[in-house]
């Protein structure tokens, strides 16, 4: 996928335009800053030597042969501290160890309005105040009493309970809870519809569930009926303002009064059950991408292991890091990236994506976003978020002066070169991408990225701009999120790195792709994932456990993970194409849609794309979702003028999208075959809430083929 090989420093150079002599000057004066600055840093840094080692290699000389970190090549790590084995004991570990220290921390809300916008609609905005933090002891206490709670009301070992909820505090001491009285945590996204909450409720039989007032209110109090199991409703932040509609025999209580409830009965030391390694901490649904999500299971001993991996890549882990926790915790990348945190002594503040920084949508003008205020250290993200961060940074510079602009992107391809080289910048860090860098809180030292393929252009621009370490990494719900994650010191990009400690990588031959192990100049194939991070499969799903899942002759257990991986010859796997996403033509062509979608995803033209394909026909098709500025910009050059829903739905605009896309697939080397004949553009943005894509902004194929179903067929010329 063109995306997805390492892009060269001058294919990803911005464009200026200063006096080719001024030019010249310029680049005498940075040339020797360079030589004066590069033999200190030789000797202050090891970076670039670090990134020319081997960081797996294959296990024997077979094509068949999985690959391993070099750091685990006598043996897969599965234990992150001598006898911690199951998630409690992890806790207790660090509950111990950290006692005082600051663990999780909620800003307080001062005010909130409604703010009415020139097209009349209403935002709610807040004025939030400081982080309130609990200690590691604290949130430990508050656990146990909320777990010896639940066990008064009726909730047995290794019986299930669903939490329901946004990302917040309460979400992680539930979970807590939950971990050390072998309770199994259903988790389901705040974002799912209706259809599919019922689905998984009544698939684990749940009769207990954790949620929030909002979420009670807006989504649940209107399915509760279709959930005949359903007995106790815990809210996490007080009683919601109306009792009455709820079916006779479910009881609502408060996290508070359970909590309470169960301190009570702790003081007579009523003993509970602790877990196995071996026993379901959680049954995570995912929202997948296609149909009814599906509920993983995955044990104590999967989790930990997932987490032990993930902490060997973070170097310097420790009491010193704040992690900002804002993405769904029911997202297997960020309930691994909070207890990789929560067992190394960090602290976790939360956000949520509407109060992320000081421009997020519910930060009324004049206030500090979440990062502002917390400063955070470490990040998680998904691709559509960086994209998003991209492209706004990118807007701003255009809007410059021609002075900054090109002062800008000067330090831009300045730095480009060096990190290319293994080398830093510190003066363009400190005085021109400082105040960027603050967009996140200025100080973090890695952001992680995972769930999706992140473009080159984009890793880029966060190594330059936010002047940090960008990891990539690969892993899926049915792998404990873990699978690899890029080295700190590797600033190759389009690449996911090697495989992590606590498991092996290997590629099986896709005979109907032409990708095999035995490929030149690089190894390709399907990924499959082994160790003890592969989960024991789909809840009450025998038959797709079997498809996905196998053991081998070793009693190893492995995941077929869909995806077609290359290795490197350091070791490190890229991601290259997809088998769902893979469509044959009419005249026998096959189409990565993932490749094309790829290609042209970061223009800034587009905000969202999802390209279409079926064999009965010769030619890609697809549906777009315009950038607002960039499209009515365009509209204007070309004297097309309506409102935003009338320039969407132009035949004439449909056109001039069309030849922007075709050349940018071409600058891409994209076939003919692969770039889209025609397009539909959408005025509405795919968000979780539409049902279009998942929480972690994954297309969702079979509800957009649904969706646009008449454009399908209109473009097809059936209409």
């Amino acid at each position: 996928m063109n995306n997805h090989v390492s892009s060269k420093p001058s294919t990803m150079k911005l464009k200026h335009t200063i006096n080719p002599i001024l030019l010249y000057f310029i680049h005498f004066i940075i040339a020797l800053y360079t030589i004066l600055t590069y033999i200190p840093f030789y000797f202050l840094s090891a970076s670039r030597r670090k990134s020319n080692q081997i960081k797996a290699k294959p296990i024997n000389s077979e094509p068949e042969s999985a690959y391993r970190s070099v750091n685990s090549l006598g043996g897969l790590a599965s234990v992150l501290y001598p006898g911690c084995d199951t998630l409690d004991k992890v806790f207790a570990y660090a509950k111990n160890k950290f006692k005082d220290k600051r663990l999780l921390g909620t800003r307080e809300i001062l005010n909130e309005e409604d703010e009415v916008q020139p097209n009349g609609k209403i935002f709610k905005k807040v004025i939030l105040g400081h982080y309130n933090w609990l200690s590691y002891e604290d949130v430990f206490v508050r656990a146990f009493n909320f777990g010896s709670g639940l066990q008064m009301l009726g909730q047995k070992p290794k019986t299930t309970i669903a939490i329901f909820c946004e990302t917040r505090a309460e979400w992680m001491i539930a979970a807590q809870a939950c971990f050390m009285y072998n309770f199994q945590l259903v988790t389901l996204y705040a974002t799912l519809g209706g259809p599919a909450i019922v689905h998984g409720l009544n698939e684990t039989e749940v009769t207990n569930i954790i949620t929030s007032k909002e979420l009670l209110q807006t989504k649940l109090k209107d399915i509760v009926s279709l959930v005949p199991r359903l007995r106790h409703i815990i809210t996490v932040d007080g009683k919601p303002p109306s009792w009455s509609e709820f079916p006779k025999g479910v009881i609502v209580h408060t996290m508070a009064a359970v909590q309470a409830l169960g301190a009570k009965a702790a003081v007579e030391n009523k003993p509970h059950s602790q877990p196995l390694p071996s026993d379901v901490a959680v049954i995570m649904y995912t929202s997948g991408s296609t149909g009814l999500p599906k509920g993983v299971m995955i044990s104590h001993s999967n989790i930990i292991a997932g987490i032990t991996g993930m902490a060997e890549r973070i170097p310097g882990l420790g009491e010193e890091d704040v992690y900002v926790g804002y993405l769904p915790l029911a997202h297997v990348l960020e309930l691994s990236a909070e207890l990789v945190c929560l067992s190394h002594g960090c602290c976790i503040g939360y956000s949520s994506p509407q109060t992320l920084a000081d421009q997020s949508s519910k930060i009324k003008k004049g206030s500090k976003g979440d990062t502002s205020v917390l400063k955070p250290t470490l990040m998680a993200a998904v691709p559509e978020i960086m994209d998003r961060i991209y492209k706004n940074v990118m807007n701003k510079v255009n809007e410059m002066s021609s002075f900054q602009r090109n002062l800008f992107i000067l330090a831009y391809n300045y730095k480009m070169e060096q990190i290319s080289k293994g080398h830093s910048t510190p003066l363009c860090d400190r005085f021109v991408f400082r105040k960027v860098r603050s967009l996140i809180g200025g100080n973090i030292r890695l952001l992680l990225c995972g769930g999706a393929p992140l473009s080159a252009t984009t890793q880029r621009f966060m190594n330059i701009c936010f002047c940090c370490s960008v990891g990539q990494g690969y892993g899926l719900t049915e792998s404990a999120g873990a699978g690899t994650i890029t080295e700190v010191w590797d600033f190759n990009t389009g690449r996911v790195g090697a495989p992590l400690v606590c498991c092996e990588i290997k590629l099986k031959n896709w005979e109907e792709g032409g990708y095999f192990n035995t490929d030149k100049p690089h190894p390709r194939g399907e990924i499959l994932i082994g160790g003890q991070n592969v989960t024991m499969g789909y809840y009450k799903n025998e038959a797709k456990t079997k498809a996905d899942f196998f053991e081998d002759e070793n009693g190893q257990r492995w995941l077929c993970t869909g995806d077609i991986g290359e290795f490197d010859p350091d070791g490190c796997l890229k991601i290259i194409d997809r088998k769902k996403d893979l469509v044959k033509l009419q005249a026998g062509e096959y189409v990565s849609l993932g490749k094309v979608e790829a290609a042209l995803k970061n223009l800034p033209l587009v905000d969202n794309i999802c390209a279409y394909a079926n064999s009965y026909h010769s030619y890609v098709i697809g549906f777009v979702v315009p950038n607002q500025k960039e499209l009515t910009e365009l509209a204007q050059k070309k004297g097309l003028k309506g409102t935003w829903e009338e320039l969407c739905n132009s035949c004439e605009m449909e056109n001039e999208v069309l030849k922007v896309l075709s050349e940018a697939a071409i600058s891409a080397s994209l076939e003919k075959f692969e770039i889209p004949v025609k397009i539909r553009l959408s005025p509405e943005p795919w968000t979780p809430e539409t049902g279009l894509v998942t929480d972690a902004f994954k297309l969702k194929r079979k509800e957009l083929k649904t969706h646009y179903q008449a454009d399908i067929e209109r473009m097809y010329g059936r209409k």
